[in-house]
């Protein structure tokens, strides 16, 4: 079973940029979709960026279309979010996770059996 760790995390200015890596281990990374999540203090946990197992389809939260960014390198065994123009509100900490194997990519926290401890995006104002 792949097992995940975030790195990429920290703290930003409003407006400023962060890239975080998501680096997995196990033989069935390629079989899954994967996706970020988030959840802010006091928060429930939200979908932020999915992305389908070859590097397509690509789906996002409202809240970050046209700023944040999902990728995969499958040789790497790595997914990436790019995130742009980051806001206070996007403070949080950020979980990537795997689906089940052959799922779809999804927005649905049920879908993803396999989730990374998480790293800590501070975004000041």
């Amino acid at each position: 079973q792949v097992q995940l760790v975030e790195s990429g995390g920290g703290l930003v200015q409003a407006g400023g940029s962060l890239r975080l890596s998501c680096a997995a281990s196990g033989s069935t990374f390629t079989r899954s979709a994967m996706g970020w999540f988030r959840q802010a203090p006091g928060k429930e946990r939200e979908f932020v960026a999915g992305i389908g197992r070859n590097g397509g389809p690509t789906i996002y939260a409202d809240s970050v279309k046209g700023r944040f960014t999902i990728s995969r390198d499958n040789g790497r065994n790595t997914v990436y979010l790019q995130m742009n123009s980051l806001k206070p509100e996007d403070t949080a900490v950020y979980v990537c996770a795997a689906t089940y194997v052959f799922k779809s990519v999804s927005d649905n926290p049920k879908d993803y059996a396999v989730w990374g401890q998480g790293t800590q995006v501070t975004v000041s104002s």
